[in-house]
């Protein structure tokens, strides 16, 4: 599957995102409209590891975290950048989310969580900050950015 693929495939949930607070409220609607188990996730899950094993997603690698942008915010993805990560067990650079993050986990190994979520979305407000997490195997995750917004702090 192709960039082209996964823009198509994340548009509906990007519209969906656009112009809504991007809070607890949010993770919660997305996890019952768009949930873990249903087939707008499946395909999308299915696309990022076709994708990243013929190199379409997460070309570059620091530190055992491989990572792509697939997209810049852009009208296509109603002004949120798609960055696409795999990796397991380790913690990434810490960063601040300026206007928050939605992240789709997509655990590759049963037991992978993200954050300490499994399967599913999560949100990060405007403001938040972590150091990016994965215990318990490997997974994937696509984090939608609104207008691509990430400060790494090197902390």
């Amino acid at each position: 599957m192709s960039v082209p693929d996964l823009i198509s495939l994340i548009t509906p949930i990007a519209e969906f995102c656009a112009g809504k607070d991007v809070d607890a409220a949010l993770m919660a609607e997305l996890n019952r409209r768009f949930p873990g188990d249903g087939p707008d996730f499946a395909a999308i899950a299915a696309c990022l590891a076709e994708g990243i094993d013929a190199g379409d997603f997460c070309g570059k690698d620091a530190g055992g975290i491989r990572f792509s942008r697939p997209a810049k915010p852009s009208a296509a993805t109603f002004g949120f950048s798609v960055d696409v990560v795999a990796y397991g067990d380790l913690a990434g650079p810490h960063h601040i989310h300026p206007t928050g993050e939605i992240d789709m986990i997509v655990p590759v190994d049963e037991a992978a969580t993200f954050d300490g979520h499994g399967r599913g979305w999560l949100v990060h407000g405007p403001g938040s900050g972590h150091r990016p997490t994965i215990t318990g195997g490997m997974a994937i995750v696509l984090y939608l950015l609104p207008q691509g917004a990430i400060q790494f702090t090197g902390a």
